[in-house]
């Protein structure tokens, strides 16, 4: 086999869209000819509340690039954007947008390992992001109901964001562009408080204790202070340079959960398979996860020929033509 005629299917340097869609390798014929049930040990929510939060700060000052021309002008802002900064070289960047909750507990508390650290344990983002709650929960187990817990949650807030102006310029030219300005902006730090109630299962009958886990996420949206471009802008004729009054409205949303490990039989159409992109070269590829081996999946096997044991009591040949008689 010659390997120098081996070439791609074809080689394309063009990009047909700029953004894309995702395959789950799920697929179904809407029918239940297929659908089996399957057990599954994964982390059910007993219970849950959501808190949004929100803060302002005010920034002065602020320097964006590219600067303008000469004597240039704005004469209209089209469009005002705000995210959140992240430094993928560097996860501790101080610059990097943070919420950092805090959360302590009353009519319950976090199990600790002795040295006045909680336990931690793996929540389904892969990391230690649940601790383990303790509580005596028999008052309101002869009843049949949950045992109710208080927190106070702190919220600190601190890091950059991107602001980025759409606004249309008028050049000493009279010659009209438009132009996306753009700038790293600090935020001051801020500490939030609120306060919560969720309700936990019993910890006498069960295998594992509940667990708590918590999750925040963060925007940003912004505005100039005044909505003037004549009292919040300042544009320096001779160099250019761009300083804005700006205010940051910071959006927060956080939600408390409390976990419990659990088994569950789920209706499924069997494992998803994606169809892989077809190589010119190898002609068979290795399984990534192990094949179905419970009874429903194994095919029967034939059946085995018959086997004469030398210690047995009795013989008896297997035969339609013979009559069969037992030798004592």
């Amino acid at each position: 086999m010659n390997c120098s005629n081996i070439k791609p299917e074809s080689i394309s340097l063009g990009v047909t869209d700029r953004c894309c869609v995702g395959n789950a390798g799920c697929e179904w014929d809407g029918t239940l000819r297929n659908v089996k049930v399957e057990p599954i040990f994964v982390q059910k929510v007993f219970d849950a509340t959501l808190v949004n939060l929100q803060a302002l700060s005010t920034v002065n000052n602020v320097r964006f690039t590219p600067k303008l021309g000469r004597n240039a002008r704005i004469i209209k802002i089209s469009n005002i954007r705000c995210k959140k900064f992240f430094n993928p070289e560097n996860i501790n960047d101080p610059r990097n947008l943070l919420v950092e909750p805090e959360t302590m507990l009353s009519g319950g508390r976090f199990v600790k390992d002795g040295k006045g650290s909680p336990i931690e344990v793996v929540g389904p983002n892969g990391f230690r992001s649940e601790k383990i709650i303790f509580a005596d929960t028999s008052e309101c187990d002869k009843e049949g109901k949950g045992t109710p817990v208080f927190g106070t949650q702190k919220v600190r807030i601190s890091g950059n964001v991107i602001v980025e102006i759409d606004a249309i310029i008028q050049t000493s030219g009279s010659r009209r562009r438009t132009i996306t300005l753009t700038a790293n902006v600090p935020i001051t730090p801020v500490e939030l408080t609120n306060f919560f109630e969720l309700c936990i299962p019993s910890i006498y009958n069960s295998a594992f204790f509940p667990r708590f886990a918590e999750f925040c996420n963060i925007l940003c949206e912004t505005r100039l202070a005044t909505n003037s471009i004549s009292r919040d802008i300042n544009i320096n004729p001779e160099t250019g340079e761009i300083s804005i009054d700006l205010i940051i409205a910071i959006c927060i949303s956080c939600e408390k959960k409390i976990i419990v490990p659990v088994q569950i039989c789920v209706l499924s159409t069997g494992y998803p398979e994606l169809s892989p992109e077809i190589s010119p070269i190898c002609t068979t590829f290795p399984s990534l996860f192990p094949k179905q081996i419970d009874e429903d999946s194994i095919e029967p096997r034939p059946p085995c020929k018959p086997k004469f044991s030398l210690d047995a009591d009795d013989f008896i040949e297997d035969t339609e033509d013979i009559d069969f008689k037992t030798f004592d």
